[in-house]
């Protein structure tokens, strides 16, 4: 095998895409992979986001070419672009939110699509005009106002930016020129944007994870198992100006973002899609077929099949019900439970209609002992549930998408996952692969179809698809991409030590294996699923490369201790040049408070240098020592 210097090639590899290298079809290339790095090992890297491992080109003439990779910080929240601050916050009306370091910044950059738009103009770019839209899911540190000590997660409105990108014609690299806020006003403001994912038809779908509890803030008592643990009562403050305006079923939709060549952007929420924690979701090829993962605890696995390709304003919502194994098959069987079909329009009028929770169901938090009632077992505690009707709108359907997960377990649903989190689709397999970020809770207890090993560093699940699916009631499923069974990925089982167990820094999940898999991304050209981590069971959260065909798992980027992985986007290329977008949120989270290394406070201390005593949380992309990577077409 002959190595080729990257050294040697800058010309071909910026001129032309990466396989040019492999001139013809007798030297096409017939391997791609990834060369992994070593954990961090100074204190100096557990501090910051960093890369040394190499992409390898293995062309079949026998000439390989190695690139070593780079991140490339685009901005960090709080930096200003022109007289816009990166990942500022607002209230409803506009106006910014302030405390004694002047305005209020998300240290929680997340979801983020790079976007080329037909005609784009950048102010002063010399290069490709690119944008940007980046989810900001929330603020971890409190306001520096003399009040606020604790956690501000969910107490903050969120946010969304827009930036103009100049692309370098030769290397890639991108510079951010503009900046702007995306005005959510007309969609009643933003709520924990978390996960997102780029559609072919060039928008922004984002999320709002952790949907806040209506049934809580009309009222009623919350059940002791309940895992909602958010405030719209503070966000109401902020955003409002009082802690009662904010309207819950306003939040936990899918928001869309389009950008229009005269770098403005528009934002709309879909109600047709249901309402639960959405981490992120994402669809099958045929612009058509969705599947959204639902984070926290006694979650569900949700369907939704659109009406029409590329609009998802009207469509048809699934809830998956798991067929436990047998003895002949380990896989968990699939079936599909119709929860009903309507459109944005439908719902949002029930919206504005004033429909409070206390319209849909009857409820209890404790055995009321008629059998009119269902016991549920679901992210917000156990519950007997009981259907209301109403001469005025169809409650059924209200229920089925401003409380899906509610409704999909009355209808027999499975709620029995932990932390689903990102979900990726691989187009030529046509399977979708899901992140579980802990099993845990309903996923190992021993009731219910979910009965797997405890295990609180993950794994990734594998979902086939399959044409001429039927649902629980024997109704055809009008979709070539319905999920059939699920499987974990043997490669990708978290490697948690175990209750208890630790190394000597405390880490509880092994440096060599996945732990806590949350971001996904598939690279379809080579064959690669990319995993970012969100766990406190290791100090260090990875980016991971994992070859569908090689089963080689390799590490490519470290981010700061305390800190999660954040944002993984594919973009395979623009103008001759490929992005593995990359963030990461709050670093030092909760001052390392497990760590038991003996450079604890020198880790910190590089922490606080580096990231504005952990104010600052980085967006960027991973790309080669010059700039982008090779496209990967």
């Amino acid at each position: 095998m002959r190595i080729r210097a990257l050294a040697f090639v800058l010309p071909a590899l910026f001129a032309t895409p990466v396989f040019a290298l492999c001139t013809n079809d007798a030297t096409a290339p017939f391997k791609v992979e990834f060369i992994g790095m070593s954990a961090p090992m100074t204190a100096a890297e557990k501090a910051d986001i960093y890369t040394r491992a190499t992409l390898r080109v293995l062309c079949a003439d026998g000439v390989t070419t190695d690139y070593p990779l780079h991140y490339h910080q685009i901005f960090s929240t709080g930096d200003r672009v022109g007289e816009a601050v990166v990942g500022g916050l607002f209230d409803a009306a506009g106006k910014p939110l302030h405390d004694r370091d002047g305005q209020l910044t998300s240290d929680g950059p997340d979801g983020t699509s790079l976007l080329r738009i037909e005609g784009l103009h950048v102010p002063e770019a010399l290069g490709h005009p690119l944008a940007m839209v980046t989810q900001f899911e929330y603020r971890e540190l409190p306001p520096n106002d003399g009040i606020s000590a604790d956690s501000f997660w969910s107490k903050l409105p969120a946010t969304m930016g827009l930036t103009l990108l100049d692309q370098d014609i030769t290397n890639g690299r991108l510079t951010a020129k503009h900046y702007q806020a995306i005005d959510a006003s007309a969609a009643h403001g933003g709520w924990i944007h978390c996960g997102s994912t780029l559609s072919r038809w060039n928008t922004h779908l984002g999320s709002e994870e952790y949907e806040p509890d209506a049934k809580v803030c009309g009222g009623a008592a919350k059940a002791a198992d309940s895992d909602d643990q958010t405030d719209i009562g503070s966000f109401s403050r902020y955003a409002f100006g009082d802690s009662t305006t904010a309207n819950p079923y306003h939040y936990g939709l899918l928001p869309e973002v389009s950008v229009a060549a005269n770098g403005s952007a528009r934002l709309i929420k879909h109600y047709a899609t249901g309402r639960f924690s959405r981490e992120m979701q994402i669809l099958a090829a045929d612009d058509r077929t969705t599947i959204g993962g639902d984070d926290g605890k006694n979650t569900g696995l949700f369907m939704f099949v659109a009406d029409r390709a590329q609009d998802l304003s009207a469509g048809t919502l699934y809830a998956a019900k798991i067929i436990p194994p047998s003895a002949t098959d380990q896989r968990l069987n699939l079936q599909w439970i119709r929860l009903g079909h309507a459109s944005d329009a439908e719902i949002q009028a029930i919206v504005d209609g004033g429909v409070r929770f206390s319209d849909l169901f009857d409820v209890a938090i404790s055995d009321p002992n008629d059998s009119s009632y269902t016991k549920v077992v679901t992210y917000t505690g156990t519950e007997w549930l009981r259907l209301k009707s109403s001469p005025t709108f169809d409650v059924a359907k209200a229920a089925a998408f401003l409380e899906t997960r509610r409704y999909a377990a009355l209808q027999g649903a499975t709620t029995e996952f932990s932390k689903m989190e990102y979900i990726a689709y691989n187009p030529t397999d046509k399977r979708f692969y899901l992140a579980i970020s802990r099993v845990e809770a309903g996923m190992t207890d021993a009731i219910g179809a979910l009965q797997l090993p405890r295990n609180e560093g993950g794994m990734v699940l594998e979902m086939v698809t399959a044409g001429d699916q039927q649902d629980s009631n024997g109704q055809a499923i009008n979709s070539a991409f319905v999920g059939i069974h699920l499987a974990s990925i043997a490669e990708l089982v978290g490697g948690w030590l175990g209750t208890n167990r630790t190394d000597a820094e405390g880490n509880a999940c092994v440096q060599d294996k996945i732990c806590g898999p949350d971001n996904l991304v598939y690279a379809e050209s080579i064959r690669t699923l990319f995993i970012g981590e969100d766990t406190e069971r290791r100090h260090n959260n990875y980016l991971w490369a994992f070859n569908l065909d090689t089963r080689q798992l390799s590490r490519l980027l470290s981010a700061p201790a305390g800190a999660e992985v954040t944002g993984l986007s594919l973009a395979p290329n623009y103008h001759g040049h490929a992005y593995l977008m990359v963030n990461f949120q709050h670093p030092g989270n909760e001052e390392l408070k497990n760590y038991m290394g003996t450079d604890k406070d020198a880790i910190l201390a590089e922490i606080n240098a580096k990231w504005n005593d952990r104010r600052k949380a980085a967006i960027g992309y991973l790309g080669t020592l010059q700039g982008a990577l090779p496209p990967l077409k």
